[in-house]
């Protein structure tokens, strides 16, 4: 009987194969650094993702260093900034975001406590550039112009420097002395500021002061006006008005019932400082829905929490001895909210307007050329650049949403810009990794972990008083939750990679180095790929490396 074959190997046609019997590779691994989604959505432009690492390696003052290389001011933004990085965080579908703010806030309160400087400028190009505004976004222009070394003068109309964070944030989110503790670094480091210096011709002081360029980041310091009809105009103020005199050390009397319009966050701010005024009542006013409003959701819950009750859908016709009348509103078929000839009673001693800010742009409109929308500076996107050349703006000057965070991200950018325009130089404009996402991790690698948040103080006793609300994180709560980190995108050496290499074509470089491939032994069968947790290998057609 004829032998039959039990082994069923398809035979190769050596005809046809031309050598390509045995493991051929078709692609090969490469090790890549993709775009962490917290570092993408920063405005601030921070990397995450690396002082995340230096942190749970408890490296902090490295992190510190780190961090400080984009944003100077790492304990305010650690409080006061709204934290997209965390909505953006690939942790949150597995389990929660990671804590990214209270980390950045304990690197910062460190800082302060080890009274750690920035460190100084390598160079001195001998150029000189006048900043108009001491806020987030002209302070950190400066911090930034600092380090590329030219020379910096800040002019503000205040008293004292900080803009909005420090006459429009009350004191329970941001203290006073931690503003003016890293504020305080950047006068160490070269700065000078100048208050009480309001600037009305900007040509003629960029002229005088012999300045190369300048940055103008005027804050919106200045209130929206409605005209509501009332009998006591005095019982009528404007949101800025009153958080800047609380933030001075005065205290308004205003009455039990306070009544605040507006659904943004400083509407948010004011009813929340009413009731640490005593306001038994503090009721926010808003014409739309709470899923319209523009205030964050935290600064809403914060304040429902603290006792201030929302209105919704209503909007104040008048303001008499007796209280308010207010219309009751619906929304129309485009989301739109209008009048429905219903109207009610509200008890109100006071009412705060919060219905919007301007910037103090008036004194720009004096230099030719200078282009406007409302009362925003039109400017080139890229470059903030105004249409006047050697003129830049930015924060609340420029049309933006108006935070810290965007602000000081501004003077960031704007900083880049002006040192490139001063050189004559075209501005890098390297394109961005790719971002890195959910699906393309290998998340099982580090399982689930319940976060760590910064504590707050109980409703009941915070709103007697001004005192911070949220306590920091200690250092073992800070290396506990920046090892959460997924390090999306990037190779945090887990050795997985060189443990499941059949070819042991991965070779170890050292703590910090990371990995190379030794292509003559590498077969390209995707193993390091496949299991890489992070995604920071990626698998390419043979011959495109």
């Amino acid at each position: 009987m004829e032998h039959q074959r039990k082994d069923m190997t398809v035979l190769p046609d050596l005809a046809k194969e031309r050598g390509r019997v045995g493991p051929v590779r078709e692609r090969r691994p490469v090790y890549l650094d993709m775009l962490p989604p917290c570092n993408a959505a920063c405005p601030a432009g921070e990397n995450i993702q690396e002082y995340m690492r230096l942190v749970k390696a408890g490296q902090a003052k490295e992190a510190w260093l780190q961090l400080v290389q984009d944003n100077p001011f790492p304990a305010i933004h650690g409080r006061v900034c709204y934290h997209p990085c965390e909505t953006s965080c690939n942790r949150g579908d597995l389990d929660a975001p990671v804590s990214i703010r209270s980390v950045e806030r304990y690197l910062g309160d460190l800082a302060i406590a080890e009274g750690w400087s920035f460190p100084p400028p390598r160079r001195r190009s001998g150029r000189r550039v006048m900043i108009v505004g001491a806020g987030p976004s002209g302070l950190s222009a400066a911090y930034h112009l600092t380090r590329l070394g030219h020379g910096v003068e800040i002019f503000d109309a205040g008293d004292e420097p900080g803009g909005m964070m420090r006459y429009g944030i009350p004191e329970y989110r941001l203290p006073r002395d931690v503003l003016d503790a890293e504020i305080a670094r950047l006068v160490e480091m070269g700065v000078v500021i100048h208050m009480n210096s309001p600037v009305k011709d900007l040509e003629k002081a960029k002229r005088e002061g012999v300045f190369d360029a300048v940055f103008v980041a005027v804050g919106a310091h200045i209130s929206k006006r409605v005209d509501i009809p009332s009998m006591d105009a005095s019982r009528i103020v404007d949101a800025v008005s009153f958080l800047r005199d609380v933030a001075s050390g005065e205290r308004p009397i205003i009455g039990r019932r306070v009544a605040v319009y507006g659904g943004g966050n400083t509407a948010m701010d004011a009813a929340r400082v009413a009731k640490r005024l005593g306001a038994e009542e503090s009721v926010v006013v808003y014409r739309r829905t709470r899923e319209q409003m523009p205030a964050h959701e935290d600064e809403a819950v914060d304040a429902e929490n603290e006792g201030v009750r929302m209105n919704w859908l209503r909007t104040i016709t008048s303001m008499g001895e007796e209280g308010l009348t207010v219309e009751v509103m619906e929304l129309d078929e485009e989301g739109r909210a209008r009048g429905t000839g219903r109207f009610e009673k509200l008890e109100a001693d006071t009412v705060i307007l919060a219905v919007g800010q301007r910037a103090d742009t008036e004194f720009l409109k004096k230099i030719p050329g200078m282009q406007f929308d409302d009362d925003v500076v039109e400017v080139d996107p890229e470059t903030l650049m105004t249409a006047v050349p050697g003129i830049f703006a930015g924060g609340d000057a420029v049309p933006s949403d108006r935070t810290v965070t965007i602000g000081t991200g501004h003077g960031k950018k704007a900083a880049k810009r002006i040192d490139a325009w001063l050189n004559m130089e075209t501005a890098d404009r390297r394109p961005k990794h790719p971002v890195v996402t959910f699906d393309q991790m290998n998340v099982w690698y580090f399982g689930e972990h319940d976060r760590r948040k910064n504590p707050e103080a109980d409703v009941e006793t915070r709103v007697q008083d001004f005192t911070e609300i949220v306590r920091g994180l200690t250092a073992q709560e800070a290396r506990f939750e920046a090892g959460r980190c997924l390090s999306c995108g990037n190779c945090f050496e887990c050795d997985g990679c060189f443990g499941a290499c059949p070819e042991d074509a991965i070779i170890k470089l050292g703590p910090g180095r990371r990995y190379r491939i030794d292509y003559e032994l590498c077969t390209g069968c995707a193993t390091c790929y496949e299991q890489c947790p992070v995604h920071a290998i990626e698998m390419i057609p043979e011959g495109n490396a």
